[in-house]
């Protein structure tokens, strides 16, 4: 598959991939790839902003590159390191054969040692490089850890399409990649950076796109089960927990259960396996005892409205 020609095939590409898009969403990721613009993907933790890259790279066919962004991540570290140890292997090696004597052999030593046979490629530089595949999925993932000054240099970086490196000059993209941002919102990401890319909030799935989900990543789980899985974790949202449960934890808690043959939910199946759906033991805390039984006779009830 080299390239989506519509919304619907959008949609076509990612479920074949386990990923159940809403047309919402197909939308912006087809006009993405249409008008070659960043995708920037906004949204809770666990809502599957970064899954959506992952199976955009394998429908497509191309390669993914992911740069997970953290605190204190500089432009060194995301496009390219020189192999510090390979070049002081090299010198020594040179010093003890003579051929670093005399200025003509330090300059070759010299033009050796920057060259790309030493150059280590980080992400983005990786994603310059042209593939017989097409041009990569990069997916720059959680920049809302990085900082200002990452920012501003990823604006540079996503205009042009193109790195300097002061020693081999400046490499281009022969094909811009398909860069997929995401932030799970720990702080806000400037304006200008915003304004390069295509935007969409990725929320919580509502019930019947969850169970499709559910459906789609843990099909041996009976349409019972799965119902009632998707029923109490919406239930779970509505509470006042630190960390809300996500799709992901929604798909991890189903995996669970599943590993233990369980049939249907109780509160002493639920007391046992909070850990795959609640991250903070203040959550899992507060569903002891009554508590998950309340919250599973409240999401049956709303299984029985339905």
């Amino acid at each position: 598959m080299q390239q989506a020609q519509s919304i619907d095939q959008v949609q076509q590409v990612l479920s074949g991939q386990g990923y159940v898009c809403g047309r919402a969403l197909a939308t912006v990721v087809f006009l993405s790839l249409k008008l070659g613009r960043p995708l920037f993907l906004e949204g809770e933790a666990g809502t599957g902003k970064t899954e959506i890259a992952k199976a955009l790279a394998a429908g497509l066919g191309r390669r993914l590159i992911r740069l997970q962004c953290y605190e204190g991540l500089d432009a060194a570290s995301a496009v390219y390191e020189w192999n510090f140890a390979a070049q002081m292997v090299a010198i020594r090696t040179a010093e003890v054969s003579g051929e670093a004597a005399g200025a003509a052999g330090r300059a070759a030593l010299q033009t050796e040692l920057f060259s790309a046979d030493y150059l280590i490629e980080r992400p983005l530089l990786q994603a310059m490089r042209p593939d017989e595949r097409g041009a990569p999925v990069l997916l720059i993932d959680e920049l809302d850890r990085t900082d200002e000054p990452f920012e501003a240099f990823l604006l540079e970086a996503l205009s042009d399409f193109q790195v300097t490196i002061p020693e081999l000059g400046t490499i281009r993209a022969p094909e811009p990649p398909i860069v997929v941002l995401t932030s799970n919102r720990t702080r806000e990401v400037h304006d200008a950076l915003k304004r390069r890319c295509l935007y969409h909030w990725v929320d919580y799935p509502d019930f019947a796109r969850e169970v499709e989900i559910l459906n789609a990543r843990a099909p041996e789980a009976s349409q019972q089960l799965s119902r009632e899985i998707v029923a109490f974790v919406q239930a779970l949202r509505t509470e006042d927990l630190f960390k809300k449960p996500g799709v992901a934890e929604t798909i991890d808690w189903a995996n669970c259960l599943l590993a233990l043959d369980v049939i249907a939910l109780s509160p002493e199946v639920i007391a046992d396996t909070l850990g795959a759906i609640l991250k903070y033991q203040d959550d899992i805390a507060r569903l002891q005892g009554s508590e998950a039984k309340r919250i599973l006779d409240q999401a049956r009830a709303s299984l029985d409205a339905a």
